[in-house]
């Protein structure tokens, strides 16, 4: 546990400061650990090394960033990430297997394939559609108990049935389930996709893998369905509402927070909520 919450600090220290041009002994030495020891506990626990984390962890967000400020110029995004115009188009590519410009074009605002369910192709609906669903909130800091799951989010659902039979004890009738997610699994590979699960908790809980979750301004859709259905709203969200809404994201993850589930049926009520300024 503690080399998992070491990891799960530095990941997210890396995702605030993408944009500073991070070396690996930079981010050891801001947790106070030698450059050797950290970079073979954090191999260890993402199978990745830190340089190549932190190179896929640019590549996936400036894609993000490209899909999402359709209107900002590719080399200022690629700027916004420590790369001058050649580069990023050279390691973008070399990650993605097309160029920044390319991929721009190849968003795909009415439908996308569904990467959990290869057969299905998932339908978008309209900017109007979405806008009337979307509700722009205030919400309060919170603490939860969080396990860091890296991998498939089509997994989630196991994952989380686990999670709550492992913390049941900290469940009340108030407590909230909420998911802290932070990649696109149309951009980033599904075995490098991070979230956290989590479940509120008041201030006696003495557990170690205890956070507080940043409250703030967050766009929210109510969620009314099966979980299987989640991906294709969250992409229509992203790729259709969220380019013509004049936002932007405030942090670079998105949180999920349910409200009611169903285990039997797979059916939730749920609050789709992003981070926005």
């Amino acid at each position: 546990m503690i080399k998992r919450e070491l990891i799960s600090q530095n990941i997210d220290y890396m995702l605030q400061h993408l944009d500073e041009g991070m070396t690996i002994k930079e981010v050891a030495n801001h947790f106070h650990y030698s450059e050797f020891y950290f970079s073979r506990i954090f191999k260890t626990v993402t199978g990745e090394s830190v340089y190549a984390f932190i190179k896929h962890l640019k590549m996936d967000q400036s894609a993000i960033d490209i899909k999402l400020k359709q209107h900002k110029a590719i080399t200022d995004i690629g700027l916004d990430y420590g790369y001058s115009a050649s580069n990023y188009s050279s390691a973008f590519r070399q990650h993605h297997s097309l160029s920044p410009t390319e991929f721009r074009k190849s968003i795909e605002t009415t439908s996308i394939s569904n990467p959990f369910h290869p057969e299905i192709v998932d339908t978008f609906e309209t900017f109007d559609d979405y806008d009337a669903r979307m509700k722009i909130v205030l919400l309060q800091d919170v603490q939860v108990i969080y396990e860091r799951v890296f991998g498939n989010y089509g997994g989630l659902k196991e994952k989380w049935f686990q999670f709550l039979d492992t913390y049941k004890e900290h469940i009340q009738d108030d407590t909230l389930m909420i998911e802290r997610f932070y990649d696109d699994p149309t951009i980033s590979s599904l075995n490098r996709c991070i979230c956290d699960l989590c479940i509120t908790v008041d201030n006696t809980c003495k557990l170690e893998n205890i956070v507080t979750i940043k409250g703030g301004k967050f766009a929210t859709y109510r969620f009314e369905g099966e979980i299987k259905d989640i991906f294709r709203v969250l992409q229509g969200i992203f790729a259709v509402w969220f380019p013509k809404s004049g936002y932007e994201m405030d942090e670079k993850y998105g949180l999920n927070i349910y409200r009611e589930i169903d285990r039997a049926t797979g059916c939730v009520i749920m609050d789709l909520g992003i981070p926005v300024k």
